[in-house]
């Protein structure tokens, strides 16, 4: 940098302009702004807050439905077990495996899906009552028939028990009440189902 100014002035080491008539003695670099490698839309959409969540549709009411099914089959061993509340049992099962579904997966159930909900719980209260008489018929077998258990108990059985037992003994009696009892328990069990989804009042996500 040289010492002294076009106008003749000393210049002091460093200097940037001349003190005397303020000519600059050397190129000032201004850096240049970064420019933004953002754009707008990024920009404003970095800002933006996330979008929601779509809701999840619920899973088809169906055997490969887990909940569904531990659901029937919970409400279908409770029925059973309340056997000497014939009907009112079948029907219970149905109207409390929606509201058990309601309370498990949050989802409320339309009129068509409460009925299939009620026909697998049905579905299997049939199955557990066709075991539950097989086990009998094989266990009453074993102990002699009718007239064995009479001989021994003798009056101790009721009479209404030694009929009921005589219908096991009997197959073409026996497999006529087996549909009589299955046409109530599926009727009765999707009624209930039907009736539970209707209370439950008109959902936002429907199953």
């Amino acid at each position: 940098m040289a010492e002294f100014c076009t106008c003749g002035a000393q210049l002091p080491e460093d200097a940037l302009f001349c003190h005397k008539c303020g000519k600059p003695q050397r190129e000032i670099l201004t850096p240049e702004l970064e420019q933004n490698s953002f754009g707008p839309q990024t920009a404003v959409s970095a800002m933006a807050p996330p979008a929601a969540q779509p809701a999840l549709d619920p899973p088809p009411l169906s055997f490969r439905n887990p909940v569904a099914v531990r659901v029937a089959f919970l409400m279908a061993l409770i029925a059973t077990a309340l056997f000497f509340l014939q009907f009112v049992n079948w029907f219970g099962a149905g109207f409390f495996a929606v509201w058990f579904y309601r309370r498990r997966t949050g989802f409320l159930l339309n009129l068509e899906s409460g009925i299939r909900l009620g026909w697998m719980t049905g579905l299997i209260m049939s199955a557990i009552l066709t075991g539950v008489l097989m086990i009998s018929i094989i266990l009453l077998r074993v102990m002699g028939g009718v007239t064995a258990l009479q001989s021994e108990f003798k009056s101790a059985l009721d009479p209404k028990v030694i009929e009921a037992l005589k219908i096991l003994q009997n197959g073409p009696e026996l497999i006529g009440q087996l549909i009589i009892t299955f046409f109530f328990v599926m009727c009765l069990s999707m009624v209930g189902g039907a009736l539970g989804a209707k209370l439950m009042g008109s959902p936002s996500r429907r199953a």
